[in-house]
């Protein structure tokens, strides 16, 4: 089983709720299957999360839950 993950060919978009001013800027790449790599748009070179797809869209779920019931 392969332990490095490529991420060569991965289409990163950056979080519409990200700040145009240098603030906070999270990219994800979701044109992977089954895994949704996440960053920092800053420094693209840098970590990258991995999360597994199911999880990250619960995740995104719970979110848009929480911010109607706000």
């Amino acid at each position: 089983m392969p332990t490095t993950l490529g991420l060569s060919t991965a289409t990163w978009r950056k979080s519409s709720y990200s700040s145009n001013g240098g603030g906070e800027c999270v990219e994800v790449a979701d044109n992977l299957p089954g895994i949704v790599p996440v960053r920092d748009s800053k420094n693209p070179d840098g970590p990258v999360l991995i999360f597994a797809g199911d999880s990250w869209h619960t995740f995104i779920a719970s979110l848009k839950a929480h911010r109607s019931s706000s």
